[in-house]
């Protein structure tokens, strides 16, 4: 026998995100009544993910489902929800959610005219679309937001799936969206940045040297906030960051720029915090420039 208000799911599509939130609230006992898969890669997905669940086309979908999950690219969100308006598709009392971080719920709008209700989940985290994700869902902190009187209905579908929901006023969500994206998408572009630089010298395994590093800087970050920060910068050690910038010249322009980009970043924070002074911070500057 199922738990009193499980849901009929509808999921679009099966990409990475959406195979791993069906799996997951299908694990909380909620029915996948359809899943949108048109690639061959999205159609194996969902078959390894989301066994036996029927797959169809949206309309169908939503004609089903009591939730439909929108778990497509933020660009498509709004014509997709527009265009499913057009169509008369809505129905009065189904609920849409959907898992870009950039928006809220007033990408949903011309859902709700028709009478849904719109909830937004973000998870803070990367995925690959394999079952290795549903173990890192239990770490995972979702962005939700939604109407005061639905907060707890969203709220309730991420504790489901093994995840803390962390509210976020419709206003942040591109903020809240953008510090995600620095902290991660940044962190991947300098780590390949530092590879490539190793490996133009030789060294055969730069992941081996780098690894442990960013692994602690990392963590110390984390525990320890801006106080673990170390370097020729924080130290104001202006002759290292001149000779840093003269052996940069050799490297492709996104390298050099990353790296100027976050070397004055460091010097201000560094001075702003009393790490160094304005003098220091001034020479930096200077040489960066």
């Amino acid at each position: 026998m199922s738990k009193p208000g499980r849901l009929g799911i509808g999921i679009v599509s099966a990409g990475r995100v959406g195979a791993v939130l069906g799996y997951a609230l299908r694990a909380a006992e909620h029915q996948v009544v359809g899943v949108h898969a048109v690639s061959e890669e999205s159609r194996d997905r969902a078959e390894n993910l989301l066994p036996g669940a029927p797959i169809l086309e949206i309309p169908e979908i939503l004609r089903r489902a009591e939730l439909v999950l929108l778990a497509v690219p933020d660009d498509q969100l709004g014509p997709l929800v527009q265009g499913l308006a057009d169509g008369g598709h809505w129905r009065t009392g189904q609920l849409v959610v959907h898992t870009a971080g950039r928006y809220g719920i007033g990408v949903l709008e011309p859902a709700r005219a028709a009478g849904a209700i719109p909830l937004a989940i973000h998870p803070a985290m990367t995925f690959t679309g394999l079952s290795m994700d549903l173990a890192r869902l239990g770490d995972c902190v979702f962005g939700v937001t939604a109407d005061n009187m639905m907060l707890p209905i969203a709220q309730a579908l991420v504790v489901e799936m093994g995840a803390e929901p962390v509210v976020v006023a419709e206003d942040h969500r591109v903020r809240y969206h953008a510090a995600l994206a620095h902290a991660s998408n940044h962190l991947v572009t300098i780590a390949g940045q530092a590879a490539q630089m190793l490996g133009a010298i030789g060294v055969e395994r730069p992941d081996r040297v780098l690894a442990p590093l960013m692994r602690a800087s990392l963590e110390n970050a984390l525990a320890s906030g801006e106080s673990a920060l170390t370097g020729p910068v924080a130290r104001g050690d202006s002759g290292t960051v001149a000779e840093h910038a003269e052996a940069l010249r050799a490297e492709d322009d996104d390298v050099r720029l990353a790296y100027q980009a976050m070397a004055r970043a460091t010097a201000l924070r560094a001075v702003d915090r009393g790490r160094i002074t304005q003098e220091q911070a001034d020479r930096i500057l200077d040489l960066l420039d």
